[in-house]
């Protein structure tokens, strides 16, 4: 049993799931000793995103999409919890190649779209199609909310993972999710400043969101 297996089991995680997640948190070490894939680089730091993945698990529904993927936080350990599938949005190719072989070595069902978010949420295939999707960006929460919701199909939900309260962010994340079609529906105080914000899709997302690359981050919608 390797030491970060063990750490999870004390973190409460059942030991079925420990393994399969310890498995994952190698990979991730070995490769960000090969690139820079995420700044999580002690077994504490890999720790604290593990149990920080699986605080979304209530959330997820089944198609499942995760965008700028990165590491893979959350998104392979809720589908390693869930044993369902994933899709991983992630532009950059060495991260995309490492989710790939990830998947592939852990027997985890899903697929990588290299692509940025703005270019892969036109594609018909992908637009409106999941039930549940997560994104941890650090940008503002009306740039991830644009991102994200024209993946989410009418009636599922758009799961942000956020740090500390901004007012004047959070006004513009609803009237943006407005825009969007979508709606603030509820928010989960994790602690330590870390929060779970959902917002249910309501209706089809305008077809001009989201906007080309860049803009989302540089224009938040409703934030001026």
């Amino acid at each position: 049993m390797s030491s970060l297996e063990v750490r999870l089991e004390a973190a409460g995680v059942s030991a079925p799931l420990a393994a399969p997640l310890a498995r994952y948190g190698a990979l991730v070490l070995e490769a960000n000793r090969r690139f820079n894939l995420t700044g999580a680089t002690t077994l504490d730091e890999l720790l604290a995103q593990l149990l920080d993945s699986l605080t979304v698990l209530p959330y997820i529904q089944a198609p499942y999409v995760d965008i700028g993927s990165g590491a893979g936080f959350p998104a392979i350990p809720v589908a390693i919890a869930r044993a369902i599938p994933v899709t991983l949005v992630e532009a950059t190719r060495k991260k995309a190649r490492f989710l790939e072989s990830a998947l592939a070595e852990l027997d985890v069902p899903g697929e990588v779209i290299t692509e940025r978010a703005e270019t892969a949420a036109h594609q018909g295939r992908l637009r409106e199609r999941f039930a549940s999707g997560t994104a941890r960006a650090v940008a503002t929460a009306p740039t991830v909310a644009e991102l994200l919701l024209p993946f989410i199909a009418i009636d599922g939900v758009a799961i942000l993972q956020r740090g500390r309260d901004d007012r004047r962010e959070e006004i513009a994340l609803e009237d943006a999710a407005l825009m969007l079609g979508g709606r603030r529906e509820r928010e989960e105080l994790l602690g330590e400043g870390r929060r779970i914000v959902m917002i249910r899709k309501t209706a089809a997302t305008p077809s001009r969101f989201p906007r080309r690359i860049g803009v989302p981050e540089k224009r938040p919608l409703c934030l001026a």
